[in-house]
């Protein structure tokens, strides 16, 4: 396991008693390894994490097979299941296609959204905002969450949710890389703030260019965090 002094603080305790124990697992296990709590190439024991999670070994085994198929852990023969990584070559494939897409997804939200769908986002963007003001990793990266699915909402095109809803476990876990950059937090606030508005005022050509910078200065700073890593 990695050293307890380098970790990110993560409270993989749950509640057994919430939504289906399994899926409770699945979300602590997701959130540890895209938080980089578990890094690439980790092996991942059963019975340590049945007692660091605090469940039996049948919820981890049906989390680990799902995290599997989702692209976050892969069986390595005689080691077991291990934390599948991302190399700087995949990362800049995702942020080109990432940079694509949601750009595209910014103007149509802007074009297309109606007054409801923009006040949701409006409201996931203040959680946002109010999480980054709390430092919590766990919140800021559920807040962030929440204003994509927002703007996808509004961009009212199933499609691009559906493709960038199959790259959001990568995406996370190079969002967070993001994160940690000093001072990137308080930049992307303030970008976050800045597409928001052009969605609101109905600028499909601003939202767009504001989402392509936010997204393109997130994977700078990705792509430095994973060489300095290799």
């Amino acid at each position: 396991m990695r050293p307890e002094t380098s970790r990110p603080k993560v409270n993989l305790q749950i509640e057994k008693e919430s939504i289906t124990l399994r899926g409770r697992v699945e979300e602590k296990l997701r959130l540890a390894i895209v938080s980089g709590y578990f890094v690439p190439g980790q092996r991942l024991v059963e019975r340590e994490l049945c007692e660091l999670i605090g469940v039996g070994r049948t919820s981890v085994r049906e989390a680990m097979r799902q995290l599997e198929a989702e692209g976050l852990i892969r069986s390595v023969l005689h080691r077991g299941p291990n934390v599948q990584g991302i190399t700087p070559e995949e990362a800049v494939q995702l942020y080109a296609l990432r940079v694509l897409l949601e750009g595209y997804a910014a103007r149509c939200c802007a074009e297309r959204a109606d007054d409801e769908a923009k006040q949701i986002l409006s409201n996931a963007a203040a959680a946002f905002v109010h999480a980054a003001e709390r430092e919590s990793h766990e919140s800021i990266m559920a807040a962030k969450d929440a204003v994509y699915d927002s703007l996808l909402d509004g961009a009212r095109n199933p499609f691009v949710k559906q493709t960038l809803t199959a790259m959001q476990n990568r995406i996370s876990m190079l969002r967070f890389a993001s994160f940690t950059t000093p001072g990137r937090l308080e930049e992307s606030v303030n970008e976050i703030k800045q597409i928001v508005e052009a969605i609101r005022t109905g600028d499909g050509d601003k939202a767009e260019a504001v989402c392509r910078r936010h997204i393109e200065r997130a994977a700078a700073l990705a792509l430095d965090a994973l060489k300095n890593e290799s």
